[in-house]
């Protein structure tokens, strides 16, 4: 800056000074006196000068300068008294008015309103993998083998063996799941189950596992080897009341009176969840499935949960379920378009005991009902000549709810299946000893490998020497003979034979009896 602005700057500072320092006078006299405070006027039209702001006086702006000039004002019937901002007040007078009635709007909907919002799955397939992470460490996974019929049917058949897991059921998945689910203090306190099947089986073996205290109600009807293996399993056994009923009943008063977690097979999403990981193993097992087999009588869960990981992963495999044909609930309550509750029907005790106690509910038939493709029924004729198939291609046990799948194959109720890859899900094996020597003696018989037949021979010597070389040379094993001497009056000098056979196979039982028949015409074969 040189020396003539820095003057002229200088001056003007004290000019400013003065000003805000000297005693001010009043507005009046300083606006006619001082021309800093002058009003500047603004000219309209063409000429007009450019607007200037009006002056700042301690930080606050005076009142802007009028922008029309004074004597204008008077052609617009004003005085002068408005012209410095004065106000003038009026009183006036507000009329209502008029009432107009308002229309509604249109109706208008949203765009997501036209949409149907998909229902939130009851199982999803997060939880299906959750579960089967979770019960990797605990549960081996089961082979998934290539089964010797495969020729015999005309199609691949996979069984997939989950009767080899510790406790002979696929329950163990379903209820290990359920009970790492539980919380700490769940787990400390307890569980308890008082109901004799595989679900109580897998509840005792991996509660001891997870060292989770477990109690076991049982009634005094229950047979002693089943008591041994949970107090093997190291389960807490307790024996009240004659039915089950009572076990159950007085298993729910200890479990509220003492905190503990009562245990039930149920519907819950831990369970189902658990019990779908069978599905994940056979879709990583076998490449290239066409369909699932899975038995449906009293595994509706394992049904259900199957069915919901095999179509996430791949919904061109088909899922079909298997139940007795003398307990076809499934398949009545898909008819009726909802869960059977009262089930009428007269299945075998000894063989679907613990199936029919329990009851279809309402999410797995939803379940059931979305992602199965064909529920099948069985007779039970079909599924004990399926044990016999177990024992003699398979070289294991099962029980026949295991075999329903290999019954439905057998029975020609899948023809459509023939040249396809197909898995079987052979669910459990914990069926009495005695009760299987039962099926199998039933099953020999209903595939015609045991037959009884009744003969007239003489009473000469020779006469039974003759017969019992005759079956000698078929190359057939008798089993049981009865002789008897004393007839009716019409067989004079006539004994009558009652023989008991085992054959190979049909062919060999069809030539017997074509060689009897033509030897003796007075042979008669009985049904066993």
């Amino acid at each position: 800056m040189n020396f003539a602005a820095q003057f002229f700057y200088s001056r003007y500072l004290n000019e400013r000074l003065e000003r805000i320092f000297s005693p001010k006078p009043a507005l009046k006299d300083r606006e006619e006196n001082d021309p800093f405070w002058q009003r500047d006027e603004v000219r309209l039209g063409l000429s007009a000068a450019v607007c200037k702001l009006g002056p700042v006086c301690n930080g606050t702006a005076r009142r802007r300068p009028t922008l029309i000039e004074p004597h204008r004002l008077r052609d617009f019937g004003e005085d002068e008294q408005q012209m410095n901002g004065d106000v003038r007040v009026f009183e006036t007078t507000v009329q209502q008015a008029p009432e107009f009635p308002l229309k509604d709007p249109p109706k208008t909907r949203r765009k997501s309103q036209f949409v149907a919002r998909p229902p939130v799955p009851y199982l999803r397939f997060e939880d299906i993998s959750a579960a089967a992470f979770r019960i990797q460490g605990n549960i081996q996974k089961t082979p998934c083998t290539y089964s010797r019929l495969s020729k015999q049917y005309g199609m691949e058949i996979y069984l997939k063996k989950e009767h080899l897991l510790y406790t002979g059921s696929v329950k163990e998945r379903g209820a290990l799941y359920l009970l790492t689910s539980l919380s700490q203090e769940e787990q400390r306190k307890g569980v308890i189950v008082a109901t004799d099947c595989n679900f109580s089986l897998a509840v005792a073996h991996h509660a001891v596992e997870l060292r989770i205290p477990v109690f076991v109600i049982m009634p005094s009807s229950c047979c002693s080897p089943r008591l041994r293996v949970y107090r093997d399993y190291g389960a807490m056994v307790i024996s009240y009341g004659s039915t089950a009923q009572d076990a159950q009943k007085h298993a729910r008063h200890l479990a509220s009176d003492n905190g503990y977690m009562y245990l039930e097979e149920d519907e819950s999403e831990t369970y189902l969840a658990g019990l779908g990981t069978v599905g994940l193993e056979i879709y990583e097992q076998v490449s290239k499935v066409d369909a699932v087999l899975v038995p449906a009588a009293g595994h509706y869960g394992l049904l259900a949960g199957t069915a919901a990981a095999v179509k996430h992963l791949n919904t061109n495999i088909q899922v079909i379920g298997i139940e007795p044909e003398g307990f076809p609930l499934l398949l009545q309550s898909i008819k009726t378009d909802s869960p059977m509750k009262d089930f009428q029907s007269n299945p075998n005790r000894k063989l679907y005991g613990d199936l029919t106690e329990l009851s279809l509910g309402f999410n797995t038939f939803q379940l059931c009902k979305k992602y199965v493709d064909k529920v099948i029924s069985v007779s039970e004729e079909d599924s004990l000549v399926a044990m016999l198939r177990f024992q003699e291609f398979e070289r294991t046990t099962v029980d026949t709810e295991a075999a329903m799948g290999l019954a439905a194959i057998m029975a020609g109720h899948l023809s459509e299946l023939r040249g396809k890859r197909v898995a079987v899900v052979v669910s459990s094996a914990n069926m009495e000893l005695d009760l299987v020597r039962q099926c199998m003696d039933r099953a020999l018989v209903l595939d015609d490998r045991v037959s009884k037949f009744s003969v007239h021979i003489g009473e000469w010597p020779g006469d039974m020497a003759k017969l019992l070389d005759t079956l000698s040379r078929e190359d057939v094993r008798l089993l049981d003979v009865c002789h008897r001497i004393h007839g009716d009056k019409s067989d004079l000098f006539k004994t009558k034979v009652e023989c008991v056979v085992e054959t190979r196979d049909r062919a060999q039982s069809a030539h017997l009896r074509k060689t009897l028949s033509d030897r003796y015409p007075s042979v008669t074969w009985l049904d066993r």
